[in-house]
């Protein structure tokens, strides 16, 4: 099928019994009403990047980050957090923020030279696709598996919610959200919405019925 925009997506799923039910219940007119957040924008699989998504960003990344910039509502939360973290003797910083349609192309692009089409879907995405592109989510430190068994790690696990931030991609959430476990990956949904869905123990998708799939 086409890609849908993230409140196109909702708002089927809640037209349509036959769709999975957002744990919200919530009815089209809810689901459209809170979509319009431009907080709430969801870019998968499923929905594209919107062409008329704007945004002001503002630098917060590391000295070695490739990228160092977010939305400035997420960069001033992060850096609330990093603080947070500082304060508990712990090291977190952003190694790659905002990206560009282009830069996500190149990374794509090798990505699938590299490992093959199926397996870089599986941990990267397609560009107009990334949620990078939004400018709310971020990869952390090492950006790879060791990052999990870190003491950062756990507690941002227990923590993250709390400045508005939810581990976008959670173990055991593979079918649900297209990627697989990235303990490193945090997305920015504002303190309310993101307590909300780390209560649920749902994945971003399960919480408001919207698929992750590629039309192809």
């Amino acid at each position: 099928m086409p890609a849908q925009s993230t409140a196109d997506s909702a708002v089927s799923s809640a037209e349509n019994a036959a769709a999975p039910a957002n744990a919200l219940g919530l009815t089209a007119d809810e689901a459209r009403a809170m979509l319009a957040d431009p907080l709430m924008v969801l870019v998968n699989h499923t929905c594209k990047m919107p062409d008329d998504y704007t945004f002001d960003t503002k630098e917060c990344g590391s000295a070695t980050a490739v990228n160092k910039t977010l939305q400035t509502a997420a960069c001033d939360a992060f850096l609330s957090m990093q603080k947070a973290a500082a304060a508990q003797g712990l090291n977190i910083y952003i190694s790659s923020g905002y990206r560009s349609y282009s830069r996500q192309q190149t990374l794509y692009n090798n990505y699938v030279k590299s490992d093959g089409k199926a397996l870089a879907d599986t941990y990267s995405s397609r560009p107009g696709y990334s949620e990078h592109q939004t400018g709310l989510c971020f990869d952390l430190n090492t950006i790879d598996d060791s990052f999990g068994n870190t003491k950062e790690s756990a507690w941002l696990e227990q923590h993250a919610q709390e400045y508005g931030f939810i581990i976008r991609f959670p173990k055991g959430k593979d079918a649900q959200t297209g990627y697989q476990y990235e303990p490193w990956h945090l997305r920015y949904l504002g303190i309310d919405m993101a307590t909300k869905v780390y209560n649920s123990g749902l994945s971003l998708e399960e919480y408001l019925g919207i698929t992750s799939e590629y039309a192809d």
